[in-house]
C-alpha cells in the first residue's frame, strides 16, 4: 500500500521494491555508494545497516497501523471466507459418502465376485495342466512299459533263434516305433505342447535313465549287428533260399530301425539324413573293404592262395551288391517326426541316401575303385621288396590280372538266391556282358599296371 492510499506521506519507495527486476544486491551497492566515498578505506558500512534497518521497522509499524485501522474488514472477510469453506467441505463430504457407498455397492456386486471367479479360473487352470501333464506321464509310463515288452522279444528270439528257433526280428522295428512316440511326447516341450514339465517329474526322468536310453542303446546295437554281420554268399557257396530271404528279412528291419531311430535335429538349411542307417553301412563297406585289401595284399605275396583269396573278395562284393538291391527295395518308412521332408516318389529308397553320402553311383564301384586306391601302393611295396615273391608276381602277371578279372566280373552279379526287379535284372544282364569295364580295367591296373617291367 503506497502513501497516497493511507493519506500518510512515506519516504519509502515502494515502487522501487515491487519493481519485478527489483535486485537486492543492486540496491545494497547503490545504498553503500550513497552513504561512502568510493575511495575511502574501508567502507562504512554501518549507515547503510542502519537505514535498511530502520525502513524495515517502518514497514513493520506501517503494517500493524493498516491492520488495525482495517480489523474489522479483515475479520469479515476471514468469516465469510470460513463459512463458504465450510459449505464447501459439507457438500464434497456428502458426495464422498455418496461415493464410497457407491464403491462398496460396487466391490460387493463385482469385484468381490470377480476376486472368487479369478480364483475359480487359477483354479481350473492348474487343474486343466495337472491333467495335462499326467495324462502325458501316464503315456510316457504306457509306453516305457511297451518298450520294455517289445524288447523282451528281441532278447527271447535272440535266445529262440539259438535254440534253432524262427527269430521275430520284426520286435526291432516295433521298438523304434515306440521310441519315435516317446520322442514324439519328451521333445515337445515348450509352454502348451504335450511334454511341457515333463522334464521335472522324477518319474519320468528315471523312465528316462533306467528304460529309454539302454534300450535305444541295445536297440541300435543290435540292428547294428546285424547289418555288420550281413552275408548271402561266401568263397565255399551260397545260401539257401529261405535262408537268404530270412537274412534279408532281419537286415531290412535292422535298417528300417536304424532309420527311424536316427537323430532327428537338424541346422534349419540343413537336409535330414538318416545317420545312424548312413553310419553302419559305411562300417559294413568299410570292414569289406579293409579285410580285402590285407587278404589279397597277402595274396599277392604268396600266390598259391591267390584263387581262394579272390573268391572271398568276389563273395564280399557279391555281399554288397546284394545289399544294394536290398536297399534299393526297401522303400522309405514313414517317419512320424519328419511328415514335412519332401520325398521323390521315384526315389524313395534306402539307397540313394547311401550313394549320395558316398558320392557315388554304384556300391559295388565304390567297393572296387576304393579298393584299387589302396592296392595301388600294397603292390608297389612288394615290387619294391624284390625277392621271389616279387619275381613271381610279375612273371605271372598276365594270369592274376586274368584272375581279377574274372573275380570283378563275379563278385559284380548277385547269388542265384537273390531275387532283383526288372530294373536291376536289365542292369546285370548288361553289365555281364561288359558293364564293368571300368572297373575290371581300374583293379588289373592297381596290380598289373604297379609291377614294372
Amino acid at each position: 500500500m503506497t502513501a497516497n492510499e493511507d493519506d500518510e506521506p512515506s519516504y519509502i519507495d515502494y515502487e522501487a521494491f515491487l519493481d519485478p527486476g527489483f535486485s537486492p544486491s543492486l540496491f545494497a551497492n547503490t545504498l553503500v555508494l550513497a552513504t561512502n566515498n568510493s575511495n575511502d578505506t574501508p567502507l562504512d558500512l554501518s549507515t547503510p545497516l542502519s537505514k535498511v534497518l530502520f525502513d524495515a521497522q517502518e514497514i513493520d509499524s506501517h503494517i500493524d497501523l493498516l491492520t488495525t485501522r482495517s480489523a474489522i474488514p479483515l475479520l469479515t472477510h476471514t468469516k465469510e471466507q470460513t463459512d463458504s469453506s465450510t459449505k464447501i467441505i459439507s457438500e464434497i463430504d456428502n458426495q464422498v459418502k455418496s461415493l464410497n457407498e457407491s464403491y462398496k455397492q460396487l466391490e460387493k456386486e463385482v469385484i468381490q465376485k470377480h476376486a472368487e471367479a479369478d480364483e475359480v479360473r487359477q483354479v481350473a487352470a492348474r487343474l486343466w495342466e495337472t491333467l495335462k501333464l499326467g495324462r502325458a506321464v501316464g503315456r510316457c509310463l504306457q509306453l516305457g512299459r511297451q518298450l520294455e515288452v517289445q524288447h523282451s522279444e528281441i532278447s527271447s528270439t535272440a535266445s529262440a533263434a539259438a535254440g534253432g528257433k524262427k527269430e521275430d526280428h520284426r520286435a526291432l522295428t516295433r521298438c523304434a516305433h515306440t521310441l519315435i512316440s516317446l520322442r514324439e511326447v519328451l521333445d515337445r516341450n515348450g509352454p502348451g505342447e504335450e511334454g511341457y514339465g515333463l522334464n521335472r517329474v522324477n518319474a519320468i526322468r528315471s523312465l528316462q535313465d533306467s528304460v529309454i536310453a539302454p534300450i535305444e542303446r541295445s536297440v541300435r546295437t543290435t540292428s547294428e549287428q546285424i547289418i555288420r554281420e550281413f552275408a548271402i554268399g561266401s568263397a565255399t557257396g551260397t545260401a539257401t533260399f529261405a535262408q537268404s530271404e530270412e537274412t534279408k528279412a532281419r537286415t531290412v528291419s535292422a535298417m528300417i530301425t536304424l532309420y527311424l531311430i536316427s537323430p532327428t535335429a537338424v541346422a534349419k538349411h540343413d537336409k535330414w539324413t538318416p545317420q545312424l542307417l548312413l553310419q553302419a553301412l559305411e562300417v559294413y563297406l568299410r570292414n569289406a573293404l579293409q579285410s580285402s585289401i590285407t587278404s589279397l595284399t597277402r595274396s599277392l605275396a604268396t600266390l598259391p592262395s591267390l584263387d581262394r583269396t579272390l573268391a572271398e573278395v568276389s563273395a564280399r562284393c557279391q555281399n554288397i551288391v546284394t545289399l544294394e538291391i536290398i536297399l534299393d527295395a526297401t522303400k522309405v518308412p514313414t517317419h512320424p517326426l519328419l511328415l514335412h521332408q519332401k520325398q521323390s516318389s521315384e526315389k524313395s529308397n534306402l539307397l540313394q541316401p547311401l550313394l549320395a553320402y558316398l558320392e557315388t553311383g554304384s556300391l559295388a564301384s565304390y567297393f572296387w575303385r576304393s579298393m584299387a586306391s589302396s592296392l595301388s601302393t600294397r603292390v608297389v611295396e612288394i615290387a619294391n621288396r624284390g625277392g621271389v615273391s616279387a619275381r613271381t608276381l610279375k612273371s605271372r602277371r598276365n594270369d592274376v590280372g586274368d584272375a581279377i578279372r574274372k573275380c570283378v566280373i563275379r563278385g559284380c552279379q548277385p547269388p542265384s538266391t537273390v531275387s532283383v526287379n526288372k530294373g536291376k535284372g536289365a542292369k546285370a544282364d548288361s553289365e555281364k556282358s561288359g558293364g564293368w569295364d571300368r572297373e575290371v580295367a581300374v583293379m588289373v591296373g592297381s596290380v598289373v599296371g604297379n609291377l614294372g617291367r
